[in-house]
């Protein structure tokens, strides 16, 4: 008589990954998926009983009663329990929950994480069950608890002071102040007038000049800031004798890049193929649990995608340099340790970004893949490829032209051996062009002066954020962790405090009030460095050095003060709808200034008998230049801010800086305000002056 075969059962978070999974582990195991968190806190309250020890009070999600009734029937069937959730601290939060809706024994080893979903990694974890790490669960409820403190205890004086459906969080309030900052940076960022100079040399025997740059004197660097310094320094040069007083060769070694993190994976994809953060996210995940590949069946071809490590197995390593001597050579095989990391806390337990078969190349899966699906994919899999391989080696020149008392120079670089660039050239990539009037060039050579080319230049102010360059900046400045950016800058976008347009992102007014005002009342909240030894906190509950309720309890305190503090101090600024000037048309009365998801609106007093609104053109008190109308503060579609003529779309006039009353004395346009300085929008005139105080 056979025996029955035991009934194993695995309870993961996705159903397509638990699909994914289902064909690895055969017959006798049955896969089951909990669609993420299935206990949360209640909405309807802040879910944290601060008279008893800050004990959470979970609730099952609403909509969630069915599938738990389906896990427990599976569970009733089953003999062993495997809790397969994602191998982070959110993951292993979940199993905990799920561990204690399915009364599952406290402290028995049910819990299995796998970096990837393959066969042999499904496999490889169930012979290495383990209990549920309770640093991990509590580092994840610690993060969960001081997010609910923050968005419960703020969001509704922000719904008080300005508008009903606002949201302060701990992390995304702090990213609103960076992208504020780095506004009032730009605005107030006066230009600076500089020239260039570039001279052309006749080589005897090649056809093209040499082309060098002006450098300064023989003895310093020079900038030329003026018309006048650029006249006296062409007057000085008129007669001058040129010779080449040094010239250098050598070699550049352009080190092979790491593999993905979480962080540059992001910032790459937004540089080169213009996702969003969350678009990358959504694409990665798929690839991640599994895609059904033509010959393959269903694989997951991504390693776990939330992590800010760069380790790599050695199982990887050695598959990644066994391909690339099969098809590239040995030579290009790299024999550093390339599983060197940045020196700050990561999540090691996790490995880099990387396709989960080497042998499986962009071309092979490409037919299985969306076209998105594809891109990132082939990306992923060229910089993990390229990160196992030698450096780029170029040939380099340098050369030193020296005429009277001024110094010019010249460089170039070329190719000597591609290296990683076989396989993958990255987003910061340099045109490397050789500058083939350095061929035929001797020391102490004599050359003829053809051509000066002097061009007048203004320094820009720092780029607006982009969503890659954010994620730079928060994973720098050590703000969330890979799991939070890209759902923090989703969510300060869908709040409309934060538009997108052209891959710049642009505070909103509404972002500005909600900024101000958390400036104002919560100074902590929104302070970089108060957030990151937040973080550092929750890493050590992570590693067990710091007890969960200690950072919750040292927390709560001043939080609860400076809440009592900003309703006693900001319940004196009641803000009472400003009356406009605009009559109703429907009813006569004075409309009243209103916020909306865009901003201010002009709304009818008397709603709701009367629901009329128009959109708030706010005067200046400045005449337009060009039709004598008045200059309002406009908004484009996405909400930035701009200033326009009244009469648009009659007459064109817009800046994006504030007008004054003053002209320019050298074009006469209407001079902006920049910071502390006066100054012409009109490209190319750059007059300036102070403010007149």
């Amino acid at each position: 008589m056979v025996g029955v075969m035991a009934k194993n059962l695995v309870i993961m978070e996705s159903p397509s990954k638990a699909k994914t999974v289902k064909k690895f582990l055969g017959a006798n195991y049955e896969v089951v998926a909990s669609n993420g968190h299935v206990r949360d806190f209640p909405k309807s309250q802040m879910g944290i009983d601060f008279e008893h020890d800050f004990e959470p009070k979970y609730i099952t999600i609403r909509g969630k009663g069915d599938v738990l009734a389906m896990l427990r029937k599976e569970v009733k069937k089953a003999d062993k329990v495997y809790l397969a959730t994602d191998p982070d601290r959110e993951g292993e939060a979940i199993a905990w929950h799920l561990a204690n809706v399915l009364k599952l024994p406290e402290g028995s080893k049910n819990r299995i994480t796998f970096n990837e979903v393959t066969k042999n990694a499904v496999k490889a974890s169930i012979k290495n069950v383990r209990s549920i790490d309770m640093d991990l669960v509590d580092a994840q409820q610690a993060r969960r608890m001081l997010d609910r403190m923050v968005g419960y205890e703020i969001s509704p004086l922000l719904w008080s002071k300005i508008k009903r459906g606002l949201s302060a969080g701990r992390v995304q309030s702090v990213t609103l102040r960076i992208i504020a900052d780095r506004e009032k940076e730009i605005e107030a960022f006066v230009p600076q007038e500089y020239w260039n100079l570039e001279a052309a040399f006749l080589i005897e025997g090649e056809k093209k000049p040499l082309i060098a740059k002006f450098y300064g004197t023989t003895k310093k660097k020079l900038v030329i800031s003026s018309r006048e310094e650029m006249d006296e320094v062409m007057k000085k040069l008129k007669n001058a004798k040129f010779a080449v007083t040094e010239l250098k060769n050598g070699e550049r070694h352009r080190k092979a890049p790491l593999p993905f993190t979480t962080s540059t994976l992001q910032q790459e994809a937004a540089k080169l193929l213009n996702y969003s953060t969350q678009k990358t996210m959504r694409l990665a995940q798929q690839l991640y649990e599994g895609v059904d590949v033509s010959g393959h069946g269903t694989i997951g071809l991504i390693s776990y995608l939330r992590t800010d490590s760069v380790r790599v197995s050695a199982e990887a390593d050695a598959a990644a340099k066994q391909f690339i001597r099969d098809n590239y050579g040995e030579e290009l095989v790299t024999d550093q340790d390339v599983n060197r990391a940045s020196g700050k806390k990561i999540q090691d337990a996790h490995e880099a970004i990387r396709p989960t078969y080497v042998e499986l190349t962009p071309a092979i899966v490409k037919e299985s893949l969306s076209r998105d699906q594809f891109r990132l994919y082939q990306l992923i899999w060229k910089r993990f490829i390229a990160s196992r391989m030698v450096a780029a080696v170029y040939e380099t020149a340098s050369v030193r032209i020296d005429g009277g008392d001024y110094r010019f120079t010249a460089a170039a670089s070329k190719l000597k051996k591609d290296g990683f660039l076989a396989v993958y050239a990255p987003a910061d990539e340099e045109e490397e062009a050789a500058n083939t009037g350095l061929r035929g060039i001797k020391e102490n050579m004599e050359l003829k002066l053809t051509k000066l080319t002097e061009s007048q230049h203004f320094t820009q102010p720092p780029a607006h954020y982009t969503e890659g360059s954010l994620v730079k900046t928060m994973e720098e400045l050590g703000i969330g962790r890979p799991s939070t950016y890209a759902p923090t800058i989703t969510t300060i976008m869908a709040r409309r405090y934060v538009t997108k347009e052209n891959k710049n992102l642009y505070i909103t007014e509404l972002g500005e009030a909600v900024n101000n005002m958390m400036k104002e009342a919560f100074p902590s909240i929104v302070d970089v460095n108060f957030t990151v030894n937040l973080e550092a906190l929750l890493d050590g509950v992570e590693e067990g050095n710091v007890s969960w309720k200690t950072v919750v309890k040292n927390f709560y305190p001043d939080l609860e003060e400076a809440i009592t503090e900003a309703n006693e101090k900001l319940a004196s600024v009641k803000i009472e709808d400003e009356v406009s000037d605009v009559v109703c048309d429907l009813c006569g009365r004075n409309m009243v200034i209103k916020y909306g998801p865009h901003g201010k609106f002009l709304a009818c007093p008397g709603f709701p008998e009367c629901r009329n609104t128009k959109t708030y053109l706010e005067k200046i008190g400045i005449a337009c230049p060009r039709c004598g109308a008045q200059i309002v503060l406009r908004k484009t579609k996405k909400g930035r801010r701009y200033y326009g003529c009244e009469n648009n779309p009659d007459c064109d006039y817009m800046t994006w800086q504030k007008p004054t009353d003053k002209k320019c004395e050298k074009c006469g346009d209407l001079l902006v305000e920049k910071g502390n300085r006066l100054v012409c929008p009109r490209e190319g005139c750059g007059h300036q002056e102070p403010v007149k105080k």
